[in-house]
């Protein structure tokens, strides 16, 4: 064997060793999970190709510690095991494949999927249906006392059954769950740490753990912690035969079980759930890195024994790391169409969420300064699905005090302008309107889709307009000319006449998608239509006062600010009057009648419909007398919900607003508004 081989399995234990400290220990992680995984596939793969690699100290050996010196200990009833972990469909189906072969030919297999929680492992103890005893999951065989914390957490029953319809207690039971912090409750607690102007978590699962562990259980009590639990350890008195049993048992019991779990007849049904899980899972209440695929046989999962200390008759399937670490190594200044700056980290490459990514958002200076985020910080980055990749925090045990502060410049980059900081604002800003970072900004939004649609105007276009001299604001747009556009590199007769044609046809955009299109702060689809439907054109909204504007339902007093002074700024008004003579519309149509059966109600529309677009649904609504507005309060009638829901389906549950389906929409216009529409059941 290569002496190589073996020194880098000894560093490999040593990396592994002294990241387990920090993680289960410390609480303090310098390396991501996946980065974590990486290294411990690669100890792995060097064992099992060389076992003579093997020592009894490897971390391969046995499972991970969380025990702390400051807790008493207590002694599970049976090995609290880690999972294996898989990272495609072909490691899953290696994964049955090796399992079948250990049981008797011609044995099918069914499975439970259930979300792989990201918190901290509990055991808790019941006797005689009441809670006398909790713990941490510890090094697997005993870990530390954390009975009266747990006892604060609310959805953790203190006696069984929970509720007088459930089955008897079982003289004896232990059950293993996750405690954690669902997303909401998470951003309320470091809303509570700014207001009170201390530090803010970073880690949501590390936090879950220090709750835990707080000496004072008063101090739990405060943290809004959450437990679900998925399985039983012991139970004296009663017999289970599958995991899907045990599930549905625990639920009856009263214990809030892993949103979303289900049975499936193959590992093929199993697979097809895969993307849609990964999809979704921004969307979900809590976080998770994958889901957990457990053969639903106790008895065959049993049978089939360990693979060193995984049990086989289990497995996680971990999605594509959203979170790593990296060195940050400087800070660009972007200047947005508003004049609001702000600062984007540039990053060694690190492979994060599918892609390479070298920038992140730093968001603001006020929370690069409230995170301690330093130049030359190892840093958390988080990327999920196609949102921008952005700085979670700095990793503070990773400094080796060579770190500098980053502090917000004090001129715009791209004009020369002192920046500004209006009071109250966590932003700086560039406060000249013909900064040209800032006319770019504008324009670029103006054509883009979404906005006014000009096909062919793209960004390297506009900067081709504006370095030429042919544009400096959105008005000179319409007012381009044919021989000038020839004169650019690049631009033949078809592609100048395209443009030209596709800037003709914008001129006659419905009024509401000019006012979305003109950068107004907070004035999106549905604001602008509210607007155009209220004030019918830009010369009644040029002169609306802000009381006029804040009755408007779905504005408020800070978005009619806005608008007045958006309207009130002498550029606007001229680049408006350019566009007027240049023959952009400006006034509403009057929009068809289809009936009155939904005359009275307010509806907010969130996530993906099935077969409407959002500006559908909204003409839909209004042309059967219904209203549409951005904002969920108590006086909406209804949140129209599709696919991928944001929060404001969340904020409809806390209001008690109903939520409906597009075919609960149909049914009410059909009933004449009449319907009871059901509430859906989400994930």
């Amino acid at each position: 064997m290569p002496d190589d081989l073996a020194a880098r399995a000894a560093e490999l234990r040593q990396q592994l060793h002294y990241h387990s400290y920090r993680y289960y220990v410390l609480g303090d992680p310098i390396i991501s999970n996946a980065e974590y995984d990486r290294l411990y596939q690669e100890l792995q793969q060097l064992e099992a190709e060389h076992p003579e690699l093997i020592t009894p100290d490897s971390p391969t050996q046995r499972a991970g510690s969380d025990l702390s010196d400051e807790f008493p200990k207590v002694r599970h009833p049976a090995p609290i095991l880690s999972l294996s972990n898989c990272f495609s469909v072909q490691e899953l189906q290696a994964w049955e494949e090796r399992n079948l072969k250990l049981l008797p030919a011609g044995t099918q297999l069914d499975y439970t999927l259930e979300p792989k929680l990201d918190g901290l492992t509990i055991v808790i103890t019941y006797e005689n249906g009441v809670l006398t005893q909790a713990a941490t999951r510890g090094n697997g065989e005993v870990g530390d006392d954390v009975t009266a914390n747990v006892r604060t957490i609310r959805n953790v029953p203190l006696r069984l059954p929970a509720r007088p319809d459930g089955p008897p207690s079982p003289p004896l039971l232990t059950v293993r769950g996750e405690v954690l912090f669902l997303k909401k409750d998470f951003a309320a607690l470091n809303r509570q740490q700014q207001e009170q102007g201390l530090p803010l978590y970073v880690n949501a699962r590390n936090t879950a753990s220090g709750s835990l562990k707080q000496k004072d259980s008063r101090i739990t009590a405060s943290r809004p912690l959450t437990a679900y639990i998925y399985a039983v350890v012991s139970v004296v008195g009663v017999t289970l035969v599958t995991q899907w049993q045990t599930l549905t048992y625990l639920g009856d019991l009263g214990f809030a079980i892993p949103p979303g779990a289900a049975h499936y007849p193959t590992l093929s049904d199993i697979i097809q759930q895969l993307p849609t899980w990964e999809s979704r899972k921004n969307q979900l209440d809590f976080e998770i890195d994958g889901v957990v695929i457990k053969v639903n046989d106790l008895r065959l999962a049993q049978e089939l024994g360990f693979a060193g200390k995984d049990p086989r008759g289990a497995t996680a399937y971990k999605f594509p790391s959203e979170e790593m670490t990296t060195r940050l190594i400087g800070v660009t200044v972007s200047v947005g169409r508003s004049g609001k700056v702000t600062p984007t980290a540039q990053l060694e490459p690190v492979f994060v969420g599918g892609v390479t990514v070298t920038s992140a958002s730093l968001h603001n200076y006020d929370q690069v300064a409230r995170l301690d985020i330093r130049l030359g910080d190892i840093v958390i980055v988080k990327r999920s699905g196609e949102v921008i990749p952005y700085v979670v925090g700095p990793v503070t045990g990773a400094r080796d005090g060579s770190e500098t502060p980053i502090v917000p410049p004090e001129v715009c980059p791209y004009s020369g302008d002192p920046l500004v900081q209006p009071e109250g604002a966590v932003d700086y800003f560039c406060p000249n309107p013909l900064c040209p970072e800032r006319v770019f900004r504008s324009i670029e939004f103006f054509v883009s889709r979404g906005a006014m649609d000009i096909e062919g105007m793209g960004p390297q276009t506009v900067k081709a307009l504006i370095e030429r001299g042919l544009i400096r604001d959105e008005a000179d747009i319409f007012t381009l000319r044919r021989d000038d556009l020839l004169e650019l590199e690049g631009f033949a007769e078809r592609k100048v006449d395209n443009l030209l044609a596709a800037i003709e046809a914008a001129k006659s955009r419905p009024l509401a998608q000019l006012l979305s299109s003109l950068g107004i702060d907070g004035v999106g689809e549905t604001v602008a239509g509210l607007l155009s439907s209220r004030f019918g054109s830009i010369e009644a909204l040029m002169a609306a006062t802000v009381d006029e504007l804040d009755a408007v339902e779905g504005i408020g007093a800070v978005l009619a600010q806005n608008v007045v002074d958006w309207f009130a700024d002498p550029h606007h008004r001229r680049v408006l009057e350019k566009m007027r003579a240049a023959g952009v519309n400006m006034q509403a149509q009057p929009k068809p009648v289809a009936s009155a059966a939904l005359a009275g109600l307010t509806f907010v529309i969130t996530g993906t419909l099935p077969s409407l677009s959002r500006e559908a649904a909204a003409e839909l609504i209004e042309a059967h007398g219904g209203r549409v507005t951005g904002s969920v309060s108590k006086k909406t009638s209804y949140v129209l919900m599709g696919e991928s829901p944001g929060s404001k389906a969340d904020k409809a549950r806390q209001l008690g607003v109903p939520i409906i389906s597009e075919d609960d929409l149909r049914r009410m216009i059909g009933n004449g508004g009449s319907a009871s529409p059901q509430q859906p059941s989400l994930l």
